[in-house]
């Protein structure tokens, strides 16, 4: 089998690269803090979209630093203590049509699919930070002397409260709510079960967000991490800065949040991915100590992987 990584056996041992930054869990305690503080002011407005047996609506709610927050919301008609499942998209997209939340919705799930903010959807990117906004979100707020100031951060902060917001509505069994996504949305799906840890399950696939400083060393800072090797040449062209500047990326490192994780977790990986080494995906997966299993596809990259989306269907219906 080619290899692109490392050997399988050293992946399954591999603890991450990316400095971790010492006050790390006295900053997501102090974030946890202020989403909770945040009043969400929660609106439901009916969707022009309509299916048989389902009510359809747009969700919006105020996230930290005041940003309204989108989210496609779809129940099951008249129903009551229904499972949850929670959709995270890829990097730079959006919460996709209403037609792909159908099967589940249909099998009796309420559905929640986040807009990220300032993405394809319709979130709102609030700014009001310091330094360079040209492209990329994982390097927003980078130079801030405010760490609190990292988009990235506040997007984390968003998959979980939304679904707190959906654990509390009443057609909703809080103890049956799962997430899922791939790449970005594998990502978010582990910040969530992390910074949620009432969620039941989580199928993140091939997560993004992970060992920034693995990526810059395999020479992969291009494609979805391409604004990293942007930052060095614009901003710190001789990396003078550059333990600072992984170890600021180290508040939006989900191996360093995947010790939260209480979730049972079924990660998805393919061993050709050169958008998300493997190694970065190993790093956030060998931390989680809770349930948990890996699908391995040797010959599979950043792409769609044969049957995942049967996997996860089944992984949530298991609840």
């Amino acid at each position: 089998m080619p290899i692109i990584d490392m050997p399988l056996g050293e992946l399954r041992k591999y603890a991450g690269l990316n400095p971790r930054p010492v006050d790390f869990d006295a900053y997501w305690d102090d974030s946890l803090a202020e989403m909770r503080d945040t009043d969400p002011r929660v609106e439901l407005r009916p969707a022009e979209f309509s299916a048989p047996g389902t009510e359809c609506f747009h969700l919006f709610f105020t996230g930290v630093h005041g940003a309204r927050v989108h989210a496609k919301y779809m129940r099951p008609a008249g129903k009551t203590g229904c499972p949850a499942i929670l959709f995270f998209h890829g990097y730079s997209g959006c919460s996709g049509d209403w037609y792909g939340k159908l099967p589940f919705a249909l099998s009796g799930f309420c559905v929640a699919a986040l807009d990220c903010r300032g993405q394809g959807g319709i979130s709102e990117d609030v700014g009001g930070v310091r330094g360079n906004t040209l492209h990329g979100q994982i390097i927003r707020g980078l130079d801030d002397p405010d760490s609190r100031k990292l988009l990235m951060r506040d997007i984390f902060l968003d998959s979980a409260q939304l679904a707190g917001i959906v654990m509390d509505f009443p057609e909703v069994d809080s103890e049956r709510t799962g997430a899922c996504g791939g790449s970005q949305g594998g990502g978010l799906t582990l910040a969530c079960a992390a910074l949620e840890p009432r969620l039941n399950r989580a199928a993140p696939c091939y997560p993004f967000l992970c060992d920034y400083q693995r990526v810059w060393e395999m020479d992969l800072a291009k494609d979805a991490y391409a604004e990293l090797r942007e930052y060095f040449r614009l901003f710190d062209p001789i990396h003078e800065r550059e333990q600072y500047i992984f170890t600021k990326l180290g508040y939006i490192d989900n191996q360093y949040l995947a010790p939260r994780i209480c979730a049972r977790v079924m990660m998805g990986v393919g061993l050709m991915d050169t958008i998300c080494p493997p190694s970065t995906q190993f790093a956030a997966y060998n931390k989680i100590t809770s349930p948990k299993e890996m699908v391995i596809y040797p010959d599979y990259g950043h792409e769609n992987l044969a049957d995942w989306d049967d996997k996860v269907y089944r992984f949530m219906l298991e609840m």
